[in-house]
């Protein structure tokens, strides 16, 4: 016996109902397509394609999704030891301030995945990129946090309407030097993954 079709199962239902049915069936696989699409902790294979050589790469990378959200997002960009993007995660959503953000959730997946070395970016709605004071201080104790872990926290972005700004670029941010020597083949000094300084 044939199992029935869609048409077939809709037909024993009262007509509002199966209308309400395909609907939830249309609506369930437009959700699925943007999840597949959009889900920041699976890029899937073209993250590889990705080579984060300065802020403005970070910037071009995840500003078109972040620059018109309502809200403030704070997500983690995963490198490997030849600044190539593994994965994107999202940490928070909400108001940016260090008391919210969990510093473990900045590193869970860097961890899993064996990232060298992450860069945090976030957005700010009001369209002006300058970093708050707890932007700054929220970067210092991830920072601090990936040195024990041995990943590397490279910089801090934040994108705007109005631009971007890289907490490393301007001085509010520079790596410790606690993890252990990768080297800089590849890597250019700004975002190098050696805890070199931007001057290096």
């Amino acid at each position: 016996m044939k199992p029935p079709t869609e048409a077939g199962q809709l037909s024993l239902l009262p007509p509002d109902a199966a209308e309400l049915l395909h609907l939830v069936r249309e609506n369930l696989r437009l959700l699925a397509g943007l999840v597949a699409r959009y889900e920041l902790g699976h890029l899937g294979a073209s993250a590889g394609e990705h080579v984060v050589r300065s802020p403005a790469d970070v910037a071009a990378y995840l500003g078109p999704e972040l620059v018109d959200l309502a809200q403030e997002q704070l997500r983690v960009v995963l490198l490997d030891t030849k600044n190539r993007v593994v994965g994107t995660q999202l940490v928070y959503q909400g108001g940016i301030n260090a008391t919210a953000v969990r510093l473990a959730d900045c590193y869970r997946e860097a961890v899993a995945r064996g990232a060298a070395a992450v860069i945090l970016v976030h957005n700010h709605p009001s369209g002006e990129p300058t970093p708050s004071p707890e932007d700054v201080r929220l970067t210092e104790e991830a920072g601090r946090a990936g040195e024990l872990l041995g990943i590397e926290l490279l910089d801090h972005v934040v994108v705007a309407h109005q631009g971007h700004v890289s907490l490393r670029e301007h001085g509010l941010y520079t790596p410790g030097r606690l993890a252990p020597h990768r080297g800089s083949q590849g890597c250019p000094p700004q975002l190098s993954t050696n805890g070199g300084a931007a001057d290096a």
